[in-house]
């Protein structure tokens, strides 16, 4: 009877592990539940061969040590900084539920970290060796994009729209008073985060100057979201520069604390124009800006001087036919004043330049086709840089370390796949992370110089005992100029029958930027797709030209033309879909959001003989409703560039409409606003088309949280409905 009964039981769990997922589960079970095993917010401890991380209760903080032989032992708890608070802070309450995850090592013995109070919330420099607290500055819990001064003694923050000084003791200075809401100070949203900008003030490292942008928006339009949460629904007005219209005027502020004074730089020229790559010099004595003309076809690296602002010279420029585009800062080499890394992909490809403060190009560290992904540190003696970046036609990432005098290049990490590496900061070890398609996650040590690793963590499949993922293969495929590689990954049905006849989902987005099809776990498919290949779809994904990770021309082929060569590359994969007996060709559909579901809409009204069923999520239907900095830069602006937006306009196609076809969008959707699918339905309504339309009321660009969870079901019942 009992081996009877433990029989019933192995068969039990036997069928559990072979359920398909929920639609839960598919939701947010790769980022929880069955996320590989990994190392929770590892940091290298500064000056030192040692690893920190947070362990499985996210309440302590861990350590390993080439000293302890990679041993895990106890650093921190949250306990120790509750009590290190309360004693520096006796007024107020402290409890942590978890060890700050965003922690950051500022030297050898003192880590930064958030705390929130019962009073106000906390920027605080913790000594880990005496457990107490060096440096913690007070903010009004209304306070944001706070940042703390160099030396530890003063942070600014935004109140609203303008800046605020706060020091140890409390006092406040307010940096800025503007009371017109449409002058924002300080900001990180400037030129709507385009061109990698990513803060809005950037101290001094002598911690005397406050550099800020101060950004106009007084003559940008005025855009309404509606709030249909109130009893009588309010208008929400933003600030929205559509292409082709009035943008935002920016400037950048010195404000001198001793002197309590400000100087704008002389950032001379069109109103209009964009300033970036924004940096001090190591000396205080220099601030560096890239500015980028309306256009966004020619840079200038300027250099202005900071006690008075002037300008004192232009070190180089960059021009091209199609666009430039400036993402990063500039990086001094260690110990040095007059030479910094530069990024661009002047070349081809995104690559890492060694130039001096008068402009001269000293050295081009570009190696092959690799593209630049993550600068990290340099070595001990600041003559070495270590950097990941691509390889393998773009779908692995490797860590290499290049000679800044030399340009010699050597590639650290071998193994095919996805490497996310942090170096020390003597560049002396390398915490690597490594997964592809057959390893969940493989953390190790590597001694960059011998090369020589040494495991600390291997991920068992997660899936194991809960589901059957479906075979998933990495393809390629030409592309229709007939001679570039694109990269596909294919996701076929569970319990693949080769005699079968499978309906398809193609999950494309296919704009700049954005890479979904590389070499690591799940193929860098989300859960999802696995959900509906697990339904008995094959579910399909093509990086078409125009997307990230494989260069400068390859990206630069949309210029002008959004969606042409992008659709050419996506019935390419058609092609390859079509070539497959398992494919139903009459039942093929496509699901996208953003520039996905552009690409949606595009491909179910220029090629409607294919694609039956579509799903477009907060989808561009006209160009010319999309915002300045990013749609001007691909399209240019509508009077210079008609041609390209009529024909990449869905609005004026809407009577090709032959399949079914769910358009979705958010309410408050302050990036593709909702006019984009309202212009597209109403054109429907005038050529006598059906459409579905469904509007997530509180959201914005895409749908977040427990919301999710309804948008995947809607989206799979759509599927199941019209084409399975």
């Amino acid at each position: 009877m009992k081996k009877l009964l433990l029989l019933f039981l192995l068969t039990g769990m036997v069928a559990t592990a072979q359920q398909n997922l929920t639609i839960e589960q598919a939701t947010y079970g790769q980022y929880q539940a069955y996320a590989p095993k990994s190392l929770t917010a590892p940091q290298w401890r500064t000056d030192t061969k040692t690893i920190t991380y947070l362990d499985n209760t996210y309440s302590k903080l861990m350590s390993r040590s080439e000293e302890s032989k990679w041993e895990e032992t106890t650093f921190l708890t949250k306990q120790d900084l509750t009590a290190a608070l309360k004693a520096k802070f006796p007024s107020d309450y402290f409890s942590f539920q978890i060890f700050p995850y965003r922690y950051e090592w500022k030297d050898k013995n003192t880590i930064s970290f958030d705390a929130t109070g019962t009073n106000g919330t906390y920027l605080v420099l913790f000594d880990v060796e005496k457990k107490e607290v060096k440096h913690a500055i007070s903010f009004s819990k209304d306070a944001t994009q706070q940042t703390m001064a160099p030396n530890g003694t003063k942070a600014a923050w935004l109140n609203e729209n303008n800046i605020v000084i706060t020091d140890e003791n409390g006092n406040n200075t307010n940096v800025t008073n503007d009371t017109d809401k449409s002058i924002v100070n300080g900001s990180d949203y400037v030129h709507r985060q385009e061109f990698g900008i990513n803060k809005g003030m950037w101290w001094s490292a002598d911690s005397n100057m406050l550099l800020y942008y101060r950004k106009d928006e007084t003559m940008v339009a005025n855009y309404p979201l509606v709030n249909f949460g109130e009893r009588i629904a309010k208008e929400n007005d933003i600030r929205y520069p559509m292409a082709g219209m009035k943008s935002e005027e920016v400037t950048l502020v010195i404000y001198n604390i001793a002197s309590k004074t400000k100087t704008t730089l002389k950032t001379e020229g069109p109103k209009e124009q964009f300033l970036t790559c924004v940096t001090w010099s190591p000396d205080n004595k220099y601030v560096f800006v890239g500015v980028l003309n309306r256009e966004q076809n020619h840079l200038k690296l300027n250099r202005y001087e900071a006690a008075t602002g002037n300008f004192v010279n232009t070190l180089f420029e960059e021009q091209a036919s199609t666009y430039v585009e400036p993402l990063h800062n500039l990086t001094f080499l260690p110990n040095s004043n007059d030479k910094f890394l530069y990024r661009t992909e002047k070349d081809g490809y995104e690559q890492l330049y060694v130039y001096n403060t008068d402009g001269k190009l000293i050295k081009n560290l570009g190696y092959n086709d690799v593209i630049v992904m993550e600068l990290l540190n340099f070595d001990a003696k600041g003559k070495t840089v270590f950097y990941v970046g691509t390889a393998n036609n773009g779908l692995d990432r490797q860590l290499y370390q290049v000679n800044l005098k030399s340009g010699k290049t050597i590639q650290i990490t071998n193994g095919s796949g996805t490497h996310s590496v942090m170096v020390s900061s003597d560049g002396s070890l390398a915490l690597d992370s490594f997964s592809n398609t057959t390893t969940p996650n493989d953390v190790s040590i590597i001694a960059t110089a011998s090369k020589k690793t040494t495991s600390i963590l291997k991920s068992d499949n997660p899936y194991t005992g809960v589901t059957e993922l479906p075979k998933m293969e990495l393809v390629t495929i030409t592309a229709a100029d007939g001679k570039t590689p694109l990269n596909g990954r294919l996701i076929y049905p569970v319990n693949f029958d080769a005699n079968k006849q499978y309906p398809v989902m193609v999950y494309v987005y296919g704009g700049p930027h954005a890479q979904l099809v590389t070499n690591d776990w799940l193929g860098g498919a989300s859960l999802f797709d696995y959900y509906m290949a697990q339904q008995g779809y094959v579910v399909f994904t093509l990086d078409n030209r125009g997307s990230d990770a494989r260069g400068r021309d390859f990206e630069h082929v949309i210029h002008r033309n959004l969606g042409q060569n992008e659709m050419a590359d996506q019935m390419k994969g058609v092609e390859f879909l079509k070539s497959k007996s398992f494919v139903n060709q009459d039942k093929i559909g496509v699901y996208g959001w953003s520039f996905g579901g552009f690409m949606s809409t595009s491909l179910m009204l220029n090629h409607g003989d294919t694609f039956k069923v579509g799903v477009a999520g907060g989808p561009v239907c006209d160009w010319q409703y999309y915002e300045v900095m990013y749609g001007e830069r691909y399209m240019d602006m509508p009077q210079e560039n008609p041609e390209g937006y009529e024909k990449a306009s869905v609005v004026n196609k809407a009577s090709k409409l032959n399949g079914r076809l769910l358009m979705i969008h958010g309410a408050q959707d302050n990036v593709v606003v909702q006019q984009h699918s309202m212009q597209f339905i109403n054109a429907c309504i005038t050529a006598g088309k059906q459409v579905d339309y469904f509007l997530y009321p509180t959201h914005e660009h895409n749908v977040r949280g427990k919301d999710r969870i309804h948008l995947n079901h809607k989206i799979a019942d759509y599927f199941d409905t019209h084409l399975k």
